[in-house]
Order: C-alpha cells, then structure tokens, then sequence
C-alpha cells in the first residue's frame, strides 16, 4: 500500500461519560484540534516517539491476529499487510495527548480500520442504523486492546468525522449542533489538568460502586435522567435548561463520582457551583486529562479561572 496520509482527529464526549455503561444517552463530538495518520514520516512525534510508536503497533498487530485466528473479529482484515508495513516503518503520527479523554486510541483505531479492513464500511456516505451499529461493534473489538473495555464510540466519531447522538446501544444516528457563534456570550471550554488519566481502573471502579444499590439509585434516577436533559436541551438550543440541568449534573458528579475528579480540582469544582460562573464535568472517564467546563458569561469564568488556560471548543 501506499503512503497515507488521512488524518483523523480526536473526539470530545460532551454527555454521558459512564451513564452509557447503562444505555443511556451520549453526545459526542470531533474536535479537530488533534488529529493523527499513519505514516512513515512522522512529522509530530520526535525519532525516539516514532520508534515506540511502530513497537506498539507491532505488538497491536499481534494481538489483532489473534482475533482472527480465534474468529473473534466481525469483519475481513488484512493483517498481513498490516504487519508488513510495520516492519518497514509504520508509525502512528499524532499530536492527540494519551490519557487524556479525547480519543487517542479511537483515532489510531479508525485509521487503522480505514488502510487495512477489507470490504469496509464506507465513511464518506450515510449510513443505515444497521450499518452504524456493526461499525459501532467492529470497532469496540479493535479498541478493546486498549481499555479491557471499550463501547467503541470513540473509534466510531474519530472514523466518521461526525457528531453522534447515541439513544442507546441500538440507536446511534449522526446529529447536527447548535451554530457555533464567534461572538457568542456563553460556551463549553477544556482545562488542562496536567496528568493523564487511566480509563480502565476508572471504569472497573465505576462497575464496583455500581454494585451497591444506593450508588446504582443514584446514577440511573439522578446522574443519567440530568445528562439526557443537557443533550436534549443543548442540541434544541435551549441554553437556560442546559445550564439548570448542568448545575444539578456537576453537584452530582462532585459528590458520587470525586475518585474520577483530580483532588485538586475539587475546590475549583465546587467555586463554579458555589459562584454559578461556570459548572465543570468530567471529559470521558477523567482521572486526569481535560476537564469539561461550561459558562453562560465565558469572560466571567474566564477571569474566575485566571489561573488556567481554557480551550474553548464551542460558543453560543
């Protein structure tokens, strides 16, 4: 095969971190601020990265092939080539930080479905639920190297450079978002914490916790109902019941998710609530990585939060 140069970006899961472990609603995003390819040049990552980089894909393509061997991969893949390539130099090439919520794993999965599955499902046409839905589970196959888990979403947004509403398990339809606006007053932004997280242990913490009744009340009465109503508030544009669910989504998430938040960020957590200038939810499993943040008056939490850079991913 040829040098390939198609890039695929990371992903932001607006809503529905853990509740989708419930079949409960998500929203999730490109965000084309990062982006990889596989390559034999690299051009983000230093010699000695590039190097690393082409032993884990050496050792994915291990793993990959025993799928197949076991039969346990829904679909035709070239794993031959695959692993040709990889002796010849093939590396992942990407600016997207690891571990830190916004699909490292999902892009190098998409990018690798798209060069090496045979009889692929096409990204550059609609789909039918059907089709969404098989994709959706080939690629949580592919991923699941990298997590234990995975619900394959994030390979699912990175491959098909669209926002996803997911309805369920079975329902997964691409949706369109509010305009973002230039000028726009109110807005969800990213903070930096400073380390990676970790997904696995995150979520087996999560599945723990979810086996006493009382934490498993409160994630399918509280957590989940309040995260359906920002999703379908913030795609209707209705900015006020987004924020007064939010309010309630981020309280909640303060008190029965806080292993999942960085311990110092509990107190910048609480001002947002405590001042109502911003409200802060976790980015994917959290642990680390980007913290979500949303504002009706970005330039208040702004100056509340003078002491972090916030990336602003969408205004309105």
């Amino acid at each position: 095969m040829s040098e390939q140069l198609t890039d695929f970006n990371s992903k932001i899961l607006l809503f529905g971190e853990y509740g989708v472990i419930h079949n409960a609603m998500a929203l999730s995003i490109p965000y084309e601020e990062f982006g990889g390819r596989l390559t034999f040049e690299p051009h983000f990552l230093s010699a000695l990265e590039a190097k690393k980089s082409n032993q884990s894909l050496k050792k994915y393509a291990a793993h990959l092939a025993d799928l197949i061997e076991t039969q346990k991969l829904p679909f035709v893949f070239d794993v031959e080539t695959f692993e040709r390539e990889i002796e010849a130099g093939l590396l992942f090439d990407s600016s997207i930080p690891q571990g830190f919520g916004v699909g490292s794993s999902g892009a190098l999965v998409a990018a690798v479905y798209d060069r090496y599955a045979l009889e692929k499902i096409s990204n550059t046409k609609p789909l039918s639920g059907t089709d969404t839905v098989r994709l959706k589970e080939s690629l949580a196959r592919m991923e699941s190297y990298f997590h234990g888990k995975s619900s394959g979403m994030d390979p699912l947004i990175c491959y098909l450079r669209q926002p996803m509403l997911i309805e369920s398990k079975e329902c997964i339809n691409r949706v369109g978002l509010p305009k973002s606006k230039v000028s726009g007053k109110s807005g969800i932004f990213l903070i930096n914490t400073g380390k990676p997280g970790n997904t696995q242990p995150l979520v087996n913490l999560f599945l723990d916790k979810c086996k006493e009744e009382g934490f498993l009340a409160v994630v399918k009465q509280e957590i989940i109902p309040f995260s359906d109503n920002c999703i379908k508030a913030f795609l209707k544009g209705e900015a006020q019941e987004m924020f007064e669910n939010l309010k309630e989504l981020s309280a909640l998430a303060l008190s029965y998710l806080r292993p999942m938040i960085p311990r110092r960020f509990h107190k910048i957590w609480k001002r947002g609530l405590d001042t109502q200038s911003y409200y802060l939810k976790l980015c994917g499993s959290g642990g680390g990585g980007y913290l979500l943040g949303f504002a009706e008056d970005l330039d208040k939490a702004q100056a509340e939060l003078h002491e972090h850079e916030l990336k602003i991913i969408h205004r309105f």
